[in-house]
């Protein structure tokens, strides 16, 4: 596995990332780890078995299903973490909501830069730069994450489609001819019918780019390219929200890195998306 980036959240991100993949006692010692953070330079193997209630074995399994070497190597990488902020204690509803939102949009960005390498964004955007047609997949909360991301497509100069209905979408990932590439969006990678139109769209011959929070997932392994951001789930309902900016910022990432390889031609298709914007406003 690789990780991209361990500073701030990148370790916390890179595991949440992974979490789905472990076996339960893996799963168990990942946990541990996500709520020592920092503090895990002050306990032994033994330690961190005896709280996730396994064998020292299991631990250095554990870190090695992460990508590490072994234990000690996930102990220095968490020793160069801050702590990781806590909760709110605050006892107003609405200020414990606020804080605690915040704090999971900041760990969800925070981490992008551990999961996301800049080979791998320019790769995705290379093949959507390649595409002569893109077809953009979303449901759900991923829907507004599709809808902004065809906009920006398209403001790109890219010729987009991004059906609203399912079975349209479907419909158009199965009418896919090379080159064409289908930008899936999902936050668990799982949600039925945008697997299945990008597995369609493969069928199709059309490439997958994915844009999911698990690095592990159905819609990642139809993908030709997976861009993960948002992580675990931290409270119910919030990473949701914060998968969503945390794929929105990646969608940004993706449009100036396809602004970067096209140049003046993108250049100029943004100016005509500026002329038909300042129409609309007073």
């Amino acid at each position: 596995m690789e990780i991209h980036s361990t500073s701030g959240g990148g370790l916390a991100a890179h595991i949440r990332a992974h979490l789905p993949e472990l076996r339960d006692t893996e799963a168990r010692v990942a946990r541990v780890v996500l709520e020592q953070g920092a503090e895990l330079v002050h306990l032994s193997v033994s330690d961190v078995a005896a709280l996730a209630g396994t064998a020292p074995s299991s631990v250095v399994r554990a870190c090695q299903r992460l990508g590490f070497r072994g234990y000690q190597e996930l102990k220095i990488t968490a020793a160069r973490q801050a702590p990781a902020p806590e909760p709110s204690r605050e006892r107003d509803p609405a200020a414990r909501a606020l804080a605690d939102t915040v704090r999971a949009a900041q760990e969800a960005l925070g981490g992008i830069a551990a999961t996301v390498s800049p080979d791998r964004l320019r790769t995705a955007a290379e093949l959507v730069d390649a595409a002569a047609r893109v077809l953009v997949v979303g449901a759900g909360l991923s829907g507004a994450v599709a809808l902004d991301t065809a906009y920006r497509l398209r403001a790109l100069g890219s010729a987009v489609d991004a059906p609203a209905d399912p079975l349209t979408a479907q419909l158009a990932a199965s009418q896919l001819t090379a080159p064409a590439v289908c930008l899936a969006i999902s936050h668990t990678g799982a949600t039925r019918s945008t697997v299945d139109a990008a597995r369609r769209a493969r069928r199709a011959g059309a490439q997958v780019v994915a844009v999911t929070s698990y690095a592990r997932s159905p819609l990642s392994e139809t993908s030709d390219c997976t861009l993960v951001a948002g992580g675990q789930d931290l409270v119910f309902g919030l990473e949701t929200v914060a998968g969503r900016l945390a794929h929105l910022t990646v969608i940004d990432a993706l449009a100036l890195t396809l602004l970067g390889l096209r140049g003046a031609p993108a250049e100029a298709a943004l100016r005509l998306a500026a002329d038909v914007t300042v129409d609309h406003s007073y």
